[in-house]
């Protein structure tokens, strides 16, 4: 490689960002090269690229073809006092974001939720779904995820986002004020109301999300089973089904052996299995251990 070959990879005269599924945002090779004057920058639909000085941020281009010249570079100019005009290369970062939209992505609940029903009492949900998003407010998102790294992706923030949603879930149903009948029977209301409570945890982070669905609301096996059975009985007119329910599904009050008194009565008159029974006397006689 000749001397001119060297200088001339020491200059940057294009740029450009060809985005790949499932990155957010990359940072353009400039270590130990500067810009070119009149350097052609290209910002393809769905990115935007951000120009930095010295780590402090400079100036955007939405999607377009620029030449780079004072004109529109009217922050670095003031940051490097080019009040004339310039002809001499420059240095800058230069960081694309994509905002297209990230779709497909799941989450699901890591435990189950102990949620108040107004029915049934303490009940544990567990709920699965999808969702998307996109980045909407770049600034933000630069600052507060991007920061100083080479390159960022979908898959090295979804940790992140699907704790925001079990927090949000969490905090919307445990409130108690829906039936788990009602919940379960209107997915798509509940899809909206929890969009709605997951919506300020991905906004503080520059995001917003385009879609949120519930696709399965559950219970435990044990407890379904228990619901089921409260059901029918109520179905064949025994007026005492809900409370034997919530006696069985209570949280104990300190007196096991009272607990396990009232499952074993519900055992006689075969409102619970033996299988039920053991299930239940084996956990009351463990949270006392």
């Amino acid at each position: 490689m000749g001397l001119f070959d060297f200088l001339s990879k020491q200059f940057v005269d294009v740029i450009d960002w060809v985005d790949q599924p499932g990155t957010l945002a990359a940072r353009h090779p400039m270590e130990g090269r500067e810009i070119q004057n009149g350097a052609q920058l290209t910002v393809r639909d769905g990115q935007i690229a951000l120009f930095y000085r010295e780590g402090q941020l400079a100036d955007a281009f939405h999607p377009g073809l620029y030449t780079l010249e004072t004109g529109n570079l009217p922050v670095l100019s003031a940051l490097l006092n080019w009040d004339k005009g310039f002809a001499s290369p420059f240095k800058a970062d230069v960081v694309f974001f994509s905002q297209k939209e990230q779709s497909g992505l799941k989450w699901g609940t890591a435990q189950p939720i102990t949620v108040r029903d107004p029915e049934f009492g303490p009940v544990r949900v567990r709920a699965f779904g999808s969702y998307s998003f996109r980045v909407e407010q770049v600034p933000a998102f630069a600052v507060k995820m991007v920061g100083s790294l080479q390159r960022l992706t979908v898959a090295e923030i979804e940790p992140q986002l699907r704790a925001a949603i079990a927090t949000a879930i969490a905090a919307a149903l445990g409130g108690g004020e829906v039936a788990f009948a009602d919940l379960a029977g209107s997915q798509a209301a509940l899809s909206d109301r929890l969009k709605v409570a997951v919506d300020p945890a991905f906004a503080q982070w520059g995001l917003v999300c385009t879609s949120f669905y519930i696709e399965s609301l559950s219970l435990p096996e044990e407890v379904q089973a228990m619901v089921d059975k409260a059901s029918a009985m109520r179905a064949a007119g025994d007026p005492d089904a809900l409370a034997r329910f919530q006696a069985a599904t209570a949280q104990p009050d300190g007196d096991a052996a009272a607990q396990i008194e009232k499952l074993h009565r519900l055992l006689t008159i075969g409102a619970l299995t033996q299988e039920e029974f053991d299930a239940k006397k084996a956990e009351l006689l463990g949270r006392i251990r």
